[in-house]
C-alpha cells in the first residue's frame, strides 16, 4: 500500500469516527430533552447533516447511537501505547494493572480534551430520561467487557480467559464506573483523576490482605 493510500485511508477512518461521535452527541441530546420516542432518526441526521440512509451505516438503531461505539472511547493511540507495554508473552506483567489504570487515566484526559466530556453528562441526563436504556447498556457492556479482555490478552500472550486478564478487566471496569458516578454526582467538587486513584488505592488495600491457598491448576 503506498504512503497516499494509506493517508487516505486514515482520512476516511477520522471522517467516520467523527461522524459516529457526531451522530452520539446529537442523539444524547436528544434523548436527554425530549425522551427516547420524542425524536425521529432523521431529526439526528438533520443535525449532523447526513442522509437516513447514512445513519444506518453507523448505527443499527437509536439506541445504539446514544450509547456511542466502542473504538470512539479507545484512541488507536492510547491503546497502541498501552499495548506496548507487556513483557514476555505468556507471563503476566507486573505493570497490568498499573498500566490499565493509566490507561484508564489517559482516555479519560482525552475525552476532556476533545469536550466529550460533556458527551458523557448527555448519555447520564438520557439515562435518567430513559431508565429502559439500562437493560441496552448491559447488554453492550458486556460486549465491550469482552473486546477488552482481548487487547490484555493479545498484550500479555494469553488466553482471553485467562484468570488475570479477566479480573483485570473487571475491576478496572469496576473502579472506572464508580469513578465515573461519583464524578457526575451534583455534589462532587473532585478531579476524576483524584477518585479513581482513590479507588485503586483501595483497591489495592484490600488486596494486600492474606488470602486462601491458590486454588489448584491455577495459572
Amino acid at each position: 500500500m503506498t504512503n497516499s493510500a494509506e493517508t487516505d485511508g486514515g482520512l476516511r477512518e477520522r471522517k467516520r469516527r467523527q461522524t459516529r461521535q457526531a451522530l452520539t452527541a446529537a442523539a444524547r441530546a436528544l434523548t436527554a430533552a425530549r425522551g427516547l420516542n420524542g425524536f425521529t432518526v432523521e431529526e439526528v441526521c438533520e443535525a449532523v447533516g447526513i442522509s437516513r440512509r447514512t445513519f444506518f451505516n453507523y448505527f443499527p438503531a437509536k439506541e445504539d447511537a446514544i450509547l456511542g461505539h466502542h473504538d470512539d472511547e479507545h484512541p488507536d493511540e492510547l491503546i497502541a501505547a498501552f499495548m506496548a507495554g507487556g513483557g514476555e508473552p505468556g507471563t503476566i506483567s507486573a505493570s497490568l494493572l498499573p498500566d490499565l489504570i493509566q490507561l484508564t487515566l489517559d482516555i479519560w484526559a482525552a475525552k476532556v480534551d476533545s469536550e466529550s466530556a460533556t458527551d458523557v453528562r448527555q448519555l447520564i441526563a438520557a439515562i435518567k430520561k430513559e431508565p429502559q436504556l439500562v437493560a441496552k447498556i448491559a447488554g453492550v457492556s458486556v460486549e465491550r467487557a469482552a473486546a477488552s479482555r482481548q487487547i490484555v490478552a493479545q498484550r500479555e500472550g494469553v488466553a482471553p480467559d485467562h484468570p488475570v486478564v479477566v479480573m483485570a478487566v473487571t475491576m478496572i471496569g469496576a473502579i472506572a464506573n464508580h469513578a465515573h458516578e461519583t464524578y457526575f454526582s451534583p455534589s462532587n467538587t473532585r478531579d476524576f483523576r483524584d477518585i479513581l486513584l482513590e479507588d485503586a488505592h483501595a483497591l489495592k488495600t484490600l488486596l494486600a490482605q492474606n488470602l486462601p491457598d491458590t486454588p489448584k491448576g491455577t495459572p
